[in-house]
């Protein structure tokens, strides 16, 4: 069940409650990727579901910025202003070749697709050996899971247990996460006002107990293939000893 990409517009860009929560998440996603020329540079970043307020720091450091958004919630042009990156897609195929992407950032998609898994592997496909990819849900603990006012109230919310275990078995590394949306989701002009004190408190005191949403981020780590057979020609005789006499037991 895809959320309405004009609700979610409406929410994150005419509302004081959703520019309140776009500027918290990408915070912590600012702080786990820094968009400076020396992180970012050269790469290809990607968004899916409606990962778009979080990317418009890497328009201008990153190579490229593509933003996927899954057909059942639809597409808008974005970003205002410039030419369009958005792109519709279904969601277990995306438009991108194999290894494509080196980073990945996934909102509100995981947890409103009806094959999760599906989309996970997708994801996998679609990053780059070495890549990175952010997965950011609703928290199942959280003040915002239970509230369908807001886009972090549709779907499925998680546990970062279920999100990790979800992550390792698409093939991802689980490397770190973190958590955001620390006020209640109200659009009190008190708790909108101090919105940034009670995100700083929320990261030093309580952890991920009332955060709105989890994130982590997990990595693509692929071996290198053994040959089959490797081991048995390495444990032949060399051919150069062949027809050499072979040493005496009595001394010379």
């Amino acid at each position: 069940m895809n959320l309405d990409v004009l609700d979610l517009r409406n929410f994150y860009y005419r509302t004081q409650l959703g520019r309140v929560a776009q500027k918290a998440v990408r915070d912590r996603v600012l702080a786990l990727w820094p968009a400076e020329p020396g992180e970012i540079a050269g790469q290809t970043v990607v968004g899916f579901g409606f990962a778009v307020p979080l990317l418009r720091p890497y328009l201008e450091p990153a190579r490229r910025v593509i933003g996927l958004m899954p057909a059942g919630q639809g597409v808008m042009p974005w970003p205002a202003g410039l030419p369009n990156v958005s792109v519709l897609c279904e969601e277990h195929r995306w438009p991108l070749e194999t290894g494509m992407a080196d980073r990945l950032v996934m909102l509100h998609g995981l947890e409103t697709s009806d094959h999760p898994q599906a989309l996970m592997e997708e994801a996998w496909r679609v990053l780059g050996p070495g890549g990175r990819a952010l997965f950011i849900v609703p928290n199942r603990a959280g003040l915002w899971a239970p509230r369908d006012s807001t886009p972090f109230g549709a779907g499925r919310p998680y546990t970062l247990g279920q999100l990790d275990g979800q992550a390792r078995r698409a093939g991802f590394v689980p490397e770190r996460h973190a958590a955001a949306l620390y006020i209640p989701p109200s659009h009190r002009r008190f708790w909108l006002r101090t919105a940034p004190m009670w995100e700083r408190m929320g990261q030093r005191v309580s952890g991920m107990l009332a955060a709105g949403v989890v994130l982590l981020e997990v990595s693509k780590q692929v071996h290198a293939p053994r040959r089959p057979g490797l081991g048995e020609a390495v444990r032949r005789p060399l051919r150069v000893l062949e027809g050499s006499p072979r040493p005496s037991a009595e001394p010379a």
